[in-house]
């Protein structure tokens, strides 16, 4: 049994081989239909549990996907529908029922500190769907599709994010460090990556190129990055921010700083930071990058379960 909580605290040999996996399985279901079980339906009776405080889309399908194409069921909670540290049952009394109905948790939590809890007294893997510091199963499904439209190793590769720093780049920065790929990020001033991910990069001996101008940061790349610039649960001036980042949008004339096959991914949803001409072109690869996860997912629950091939 393992946890999937931060890249940080995965071996880099562990990371490649959920990626390699995921390559084999999406080439083996070419001609399988949406709900088909792999053929060695490696996770029959198993149950994985999801459970959602934010709201979510690709990741509840991708998730759903998953579990069903690998042989296994789920079941989807909402947070509001259980106890959960309130009414009397404290968390280390869910974690230990989770434990005992389901074989696997996913989770979508508001708290760092409550999937880091849950961790302790579950004795199922549990998977961080997203949290406020990391998003890991989105990153390195986007690992995964780079290198799909790339066909060379990411370490071989301009990676470039242009945009505020969130849980997204926290966790693109993190695996910069363990696939060794060069990372430009380009933010405001006052958006830079927070300390705690900073020091982590300093004291892994590597460095990532923060640059205040979209143009800099976006020179050279083989692939640019972005993500929503105002979040949902945005807790900001949101007239402000918007004008903080007015010249960081995603436009033609940015894209045109790359390298002339240049690709522009964004984890969705959208928001006003990248052009439509930009997100709908050629150089989008944004729909084949949301479709990526389920595979990726996959071999994600493999390595969870210690089915990893």
């Amino acid at each position: 049994m393992k946890h999937f909580i931060n890249l940080k605290d995965i071996p880099s040999s562990d990371l490649r081989k959920i990626i390699e996996d995921a390559k084999k399985r999406k080439i083996k279901r070419k001609k399988f239909n949406t709900l088909d079980i792999d053929k060695d339906n490696p996770l029959k009776g198993k149950l994985l549990v999801q459970m959602f405080e934010k709201t979510s889309l690709r990741t509840r399908l991708s998730f759903y996907l998953a579990i069903k194409q690998l042989g296994g069921g789920t079941i989807t909670l909402k947070a509001s529908e259980l106890h959960l540290g309130k009414g009397g049952e404290s968390l280390a009394d869910t974690a230990k029922i989770l434990s005992t109905y389901g074989d696997g948790f996913m989770l979508r939590t508001d708290s760092d500190e409550k999937i880091e809890e849950f961790s302790k007294y579950l004795t199922i893997p549990i998977i961080n769907g997203l949290s406020p510091s990391s998003h890991p199963t989105q990153v390195l499904s986007d690992i995964f599709t780079v290198e799909e439209i790339k066909k060379k190793p990411i370490s071989k590769l301009n990676i470039c994010w242009i945009g505020d720093s969130n849980n997204v780049l926290n966790s693109l920065i993190v695996a910069s460090i363990k696939f060794s790929f060069n990372l430009n990020v380009g933010c405001p001033k006052n958006y830079e990556p927070k300390k705690f991910v900073m020091d982590w990069v300093k004291k892994s001996k590597r460095k990532i190129n923060i640059f205040n101008d979209a143009k800099k940061a976006a020179t050279n790349a083989d692939v640019i990055f972005s993500d929503k610039v105002i979040s949902l649960n945005d807790n900001v001036n949101k007239a402000k921010k918007i004008k903080d980042f007015k010249n960081f949008k995603i436009n033609s004339k940015l894209m045109s700083l790359g390298k002339k096959d240049v690709t522009f991914l964004h984890c969705l949803p959208r928001g006003s930071e990248v052009s439509d001409e930009v997100f709908l072109g050629k150089q989008s690869k944004v729909w084949q990058q949301a479709l990526n996860r389920i595979h990726v997912q996959k071999s994600i629950l493999l390595y969870c379960f210690g089915k990893l091939r």
